[in-house]
């Protein structure tokens, strides 16, 4: 679909692709990874066609329709958000409009927002409607660059589900990136080959000089000239940092006492979000906060904070408590005439400059951008910056809405790092799974002006909704009456003979994906003793091998023909 053939980009002095080439094709999925600067945001560029590559080629399979996801400029126009989801769809219909809307609700939009004008709306929701826009066109590839900024956990729990399904191809950058057991995977692939490799190059060793095994050494020497060679990357050596450490406050750190909360919205009637609400921090304590989008956990951050005032009920600090309060979207905190190593090192606490430096580069400023001013700077480079600055000099209580967006992984890791040594009290929002895994000793769950506090992190947290919802299903299933035998006897009786034939449908077709799944299992264990290069010499093992293969595949064929005759009804069960 996209070959990508031994190209080569440079910025100035710095090399960013040296003869590096990919070939992608339908329904492939790829998740690129890599430190910040090099070359992730190039690479797609160059795939979009928005920049070109100084050497090699970009070549696309014709006809084919790529469809990307920029991280800003979200839409702003004054199309309601369905038909902005909708633009650019020709010809479309009642299903279409469904599924639009379907995608809508998935990201986090109500009904009510369906009619909303998109200009109206905050640049994150935007950015969702792009996504939603990009989803209902299906394009052959989708280009995601850091699709997940802009979503909620729940929208983005969705958005993974969905893409799990999706028919084209996935070309997304930094998207649940699975860390350590990555690292495994690859490690044990390259393992895996190193001894592939190994046993190839023993067999042409010792094989070489006869004239009967010729035609094969030269198949394998070509094989090893072709072999993708998977290569370990070396790893940057994480940097020790020893961030400084708050005042100790009381046990109590923060209390809510009856705490009630509306919004008053033009052309909308007011949204309450809490009414007689208490809640209470103790000292240590780190919690992340969960819940559907709407459903009052920024609301709830703020109150805390004390960045909003509640309509009535009262926020009660504990004994020498100081409280912090991070949000990517705030503005004016920064001095516009100050660089961004002046801001970093402008508090109390009289921190090394090589210190304040080493952290800053972990938040993505290196070198001399330290002496940027803090007037020229991106959106995401003020929240690093405003993380850095919390870091620097902590409060005792720290709330953070979103910290991790406009991180890359190594960022996110300094910033656990930080914060798993940090000794004062921390509450915060995330979407980010591995985020909440790290820190949190307890997740707050947050439905309908009501709070649940579950002890652990969000992997327990799952694990005890999934628990509550089978409990729930299970006690409705006992709790319904058993539906009463019709009158006409005749009627029953049928009823009965299809039931059962249906619960015959339903074992055979169980055995038949069994069957299916053993017997591709023995194919591919079949298929690797056929390409280990100790049998190449043997014809009648390999011949028996490749028999063995033949006629399980004719097995897997005729059981899947059954299974989809059963499953569209049409079959009659097997004895």
């Amino acid at each position: 679909m996209i070959t990508i053939r031994n190209i080569y980009k440079s910025f100035s002095s710095q090399s960013l692709f040296e003869g590096a080439s990919l070939q992608i094709n339908e329904g492939e999925r790829f998740a690129l990874v890599g430190p910040n600067g090099s070359g992730k945001s190039t690479l797609f560029k160059m795939m979009l066609r928005e920049e070109e590559v100084d050497d090699g080629e970009i070549q696309f399979k014709k006809g084919v329709v790529v469809g990307s996801l920029p991280q800003e400029n979200a839409p702003t126009s004054e199309r309601t958000v369905v038909d902005e989801t909708l633009d650019g769809v020709e010809d479309y219909d009642g299903r279409i409009e469904s599924e639009a809307k379907a995608i809508l609700m998935g990201l986090g939009f109500k009904v009510t927002d369906f009619t909303r004008k998109v200009n109206t709306l905050s640049g994150g929701w935007s950015m969702r409607v792009a996504m939603a826009k990009l989803l209902v066109k299906k394009p052959d590839l989708l280009l995601l660059d850091e699709p997940t900024n802009h979503l909620d956990l729940d929208s983005l729990l969705w958005l993974q589900e969905y893409l799990e399904s999706y028919q084209g191809a996935i070309f997304v950058m930094n998207f649940l990136a699975q860390r350590q057991s990555e690292k495994d995977k690859v490690y044990s692939a390259w393992r895996q080959q190193q001894d592939d490799i190994a046993q190839m190059e023993d067999f042409i060793a010792r094989n070489r000089a006869r004239v009967s095994t010729a035609s094969r050494v030269q198949s394998m020497i070509k094989r090893l000239d072709k072999l993708e060679r998977i290569e370990l990357i070396a790893e940057t050596k994480a940097v020790k940092i020893r961030f400084p450490q708050p005042s100790r406050t009381g046990t109590k750190v923060l209390e809510l006492r009856n705490i009630s909360k509306v919004y008053n919205v033009p052309g909308h009637e007011p949204i309450k979000v809490y009414e007689g609400f208490d809640f209470e921090l103790l000292r240590g304590q780190k919690m992340a906060f969960v819940g559907h989008n709407g459903a009052g956990k920024s609301t709830l951050l703020k109150l805390l904070a004390g960045v909003i005032e509640p309509d009535s009920g009262e926020r009660v600090l504990g004994l020498n408590v100081k409280t912090g309060y991070f949000s990517q979207h705030r503005e004016g905190i920064l001095d516009p005439r100050k660089t961004v190593l002046q801001e970093a090192m402008d508090n109390d606490r009289m921190n090394p400059e090589l210190v304040v430096r080493t952290v800053l580069g972990s938040f993505l400023f290196p070198g001399d951008n330290v002496h940027k001013k803090t007037s020229v700077l991106s959106g995401g480079e003020k929240s690093r910056l405003m993380l850095v600055k919390l870091l620097m000099d902590p409060p005792n209580v720290i709330l953070m809405d979103e910290p991790t967006t406009h991180l890359d992984m190594a960022s996110v890791d300094a910033l656990v790092a930080a914060l798993k040594e940090f000794e004062g009290t921390l509450c915060f929002i995330s979407h980010d799974i591995y985020f909440i895994n790290a820190l949190a000793d307890s997740v707050v769950h947050i439905e309908q002006g009501k709070t649940t506090v579950y002890p652990g992190n969000y992997d327990y947290f799952r694990y005890r909704q999934d628990q509550i919802q089978a409990e729930n299903a299970g006690a409705k299933k006992k709790a319904a009456p058993a539906p009463a035998p019709k009158a006409d006897s005749a009627d029953y009786e049928e009823k009965k003979r299809q039931e059962a034939e249906a619960r015959k449908k339903t074992r055979r077709a169980e055995t038949l994906k069994k069957d299916i799944a053993y017997a591709r299992k023995t194919v591919e264990t079949l298929a690797a003793k056929m390409s280990a290069p100790e049998i190449h010499a043997d014809y009648s093992q390999v011949k028996e091998l490749g028999d063995k293969i033949t006629a399980l595949e004719a097995k897997i064929a005729a059981h899947t023909e059954e299974l989809k005759a059963l499953e569209a009804g049409e079959g009659a069960v097997s004895q």
